[in-house]
Formats: C-alpha cells, structure tokens, sequence
C-alpha cells in the first residue's frame, strides 16, 4: 500500500488519499492554506492509527478503542447498540470529523468529504449546501447539524437492506454515518422474493458483519411494496430524531422519497 497521498484540485480543493480513504476538503477565508497544511499532517497516522485496532473495530461489543478516530467511532454507535452495529458503521464520518478538526475555528466555512459522507465547519450568518435527489439541502449555521452522510444498497459498504440511499444530517459526521447505516437496514420487506441475499463474509471474509444476509439483488417492486418499504425506515429514522441523535433524513428507493424532519430537509428550488 501507498503512504499518503496529497494533491491540490481545481476550485482551490485538496484531495488526500490513501488506501479505502478518499477526501475532498474545501474552504473559504484566509485560514484555508493553513487548514490545509494541517489536515495534511494530521491525515498521515489516520489509516495505520485505525488498522492497529481493526479487529476491536469490527465487533458489536468493542472495549474501550484508544485512537482518537477509533473514540469517535464508538461514541457515535453507542446510542445505537440496542441493535447489532459495530463501529465500523461510523468510519467515514469519524475520519471526517478528526480531519475537519484541524480546521482554524475563525474559517467561515470549512469541510471534509469521505465519499460523501461531509463533516463541516460553518461560522455564525453562513451555510451549507449539498445536492440531493430533487433538489438541494441548505443548512444554516444557526442549526447545530454538523455532519451529513449517506448510505444505502450499492454503496461502498454492504446493506441488510434494499434502500438506494438515505441521507441524514446529525451533529456529527460519525453520527450521520452511522444513523444512515442503521435506517438504511430498516428499508426493507424481509423475506420478498425480489430480494437477494447472501452472507456478508462470503463476499468480504473480514467483514464486520459476518454470516449476516446482506443484499446482493434487488427486482421489480410495486408502488405499494416500495412505500411499506420506506415507511419502515422512516419509523426508525422519526425515532431517531425524536431522541435528538439526528435532524433529519430523505430516504430514497426506486425514484420514490420519504423525508423527516421537514424544517430541515427543505428543497432548495433553484434546483428542484
């Protein structure tokens, strides 16, 4: 494997990479050459911090983790344990978060993108705007929502559900992540023939989910099955958000959505 890999992009963005990682930061103000410089530094140890404890990371009932990403990760799922997650479902967002981290608290505007999954840093009459299907999110700074992610079927890990995609904003970026993990499984008619599935570690031998059925297929539902199936992750997710673990979530299966939080999941519509 490669060490560390950085690189400036077009619109003044830096990319850095190395193995499953893959960031995009952005910002604005005049802190941003040195929030740059230091999330460099700071990416480094990310991946090798988070190798030397894989094996805590990959189990439902981890001892107290020690890397400072590892902790994040942990303390996003542990509002979640009531179920089966381990803190794996949280480590693009808790990446995000410990990068974002080293951006100069006086930036107006700062953020880190982990294949989607954005931690960001917005200072008081600023906002933050992310494309979604139908539309666009904007999120102001007075909203305490620091963190979105997205997870679904297909994605770069593997569902025990059949959503295309959910997407929430939270707090944090490890709590979007892992939230968007866990209403992700809940979309979903248990037993339907249209669905594939197959256990997780046959398709990944180290997966952190094991012998689980993940979904590998999914055919032709009906108008009908495709609302049973968001209306049972939409339950979970108002749960959720009623504990205050999230503030919202657009959830998306065959062309069709099913939101919460309507103060906050508002469309933009310029782009609608």
């Amino acid at each position: 494997m490669t060490g560390p890999q950085a690189q400036m992009l077009s619109g003044d963005r830096l990319h850095l990479n190395q193995g499953p990682i893959d960031l995009i930061l952005g910002a604005r103000g005049p802190g941003r050459a040195a929030f740059f410089a230091a999330a460099t530094a700071r990416f480094q140890t990310v991946l090798q911090e988070l190798v030397a404890e894989l094996a805590n990371l990959r189990r439902a009932d981890p001892p107290p983790l020690s890397g400072p990403v590892a902790r994040r990760m942990q303390a996003a799922i542990t509002p979640l344990a009531v179920e089966f997650v381990t803190p794996m479902a949280a480590v693009a967002g808790a990446v995000a978060d410990e990068i974002l981290q080293t951006a100069p608290p006086e930036l107006p505007m700062a953020y880190v993108n982990n294949g989607g999954d954005i931690a960001f840093q917005l200072a008081p009459g600023q906002s933050f705007a992310v494309a979604m299907v139908g539309g666009s999110l904007t999120l102001p700074a007075a909203a305490p929502w620091r963190g979105l992610a997205t997870s679904g079927r297909g994605g770069r890990s593997h569902s025990l559900g059949i959503a295309d995609a959910v997407t929430v904003i939270a707090r944090t970026a490890a709590q979007a992540d892992a939230a968007a993990t866990m209403i992700a499984n809940r979309v979903d008619l248990p037993g339907h023939p249209a669905i594939s599935r197959m256990p997780a570690c046959h398709l990944s031998p180290d997966s952190d989910l094991g012998d689980r059925p993940v979904t590998t297929g999914l055919a032709r539902l009906t108008a009908a099955e495709t609302a049973q199936a968001l209306a049972a992750g939409a339950a979970y997710a108002e749960t959720l958000q009623l504990r205050g673990l999230i503030g919202g979530a657009q959830l998306c299966l065959n062309g069709a959505t099913r939101q919460t939080g309507p103060d906050i999941l508002t469309k933009d519509p310029a782009h609608a």
